[in-house]
């Protein structure tokens, strides 16, 4: 082999060597870059950076038990709205692009366009809850958890037959930590988790 077939086969070998080492240094930097805007885009306060989302379901969630209790513990918006595990969160923030299309677009841009769309937008939440056996409330909210005995007796009840019969939190909970739409023109058949 001559020295300059050597120096090829060198040449060649490094080659190869940087490419997979800077394929590596790119896809750290991609990878970190990736979660870095998942976790910044899954805060509260980016949450309410949008003055749709501020003025109207903040306002009414500061007022819940979710929001100030007795032992502290608060859920917020991304406790409910974004699922912990990793494939689901993926899919729910390629979901919320359409959120971003309709924010260029002013679709709920003041309180009275909300509340205009307030019932399709609750539907599209209880609709998602009830098709993943509301993930989120479980989060905090384990059944297997749940001392039925500690609970009121009505409570108890509904919880128990609620569970025989396979509801899901979504079923009854509707409202519990922002407030319920305009059903009064509404057929009750038509409503999403029923």
């Amino acid at each position: 082999m001559t020295e300059q077939q050597k120096r090829r086969g060198w040449l060649a070998g490094f080659s190869t060597i940087t490419i997979l080492l800077i394929g590596v240094v790119f896809g750290i930097i991609f990878w970190g870059g990736f979660n870095w805007s998942m976790e910044l885009t899954n805060t509260e306060k980016f949450c309410i950076s949008c003055h749709e989302m501020k003025e109207n379901v903040y306002e009414e969630y500061r007022n819940t038990v979710h929001y100030s209790n007795r032992t502290g513990v608060r859920a917020t918006c991304p406790d409910c709205h974004v699922p912990k595990e990793w494939v689901h969160k993926v899919v729910r923030k390629v979901k919320a692009s359409r959120e971003l299309y309709h924010k260029f677009l002013g679709t709920i841009d003041t309180p009275e366009k909300f509340e205009a769309k307030r019932l399709e937008l609750a539907q599209n939440v209880w609709r998602e809850m009830k098709a993943n056996d509301s993930r989120e409330c479980r989060n905090c909210h384990d059944f297997a958890s749940m001392d039925y005995t500690k609970q009121q007796k009505r409570a108890m009840d509904h919880h128990v037959k609620g569970f025989d019969d396979g509801q899901t939190c979504i079923d009854c909970h509707k409202g519990i930590a922002h407030s319920l739409p305009d059903m009064s023109t509404v057929d009750p058949s038509s409503v999403v988790g029923k």
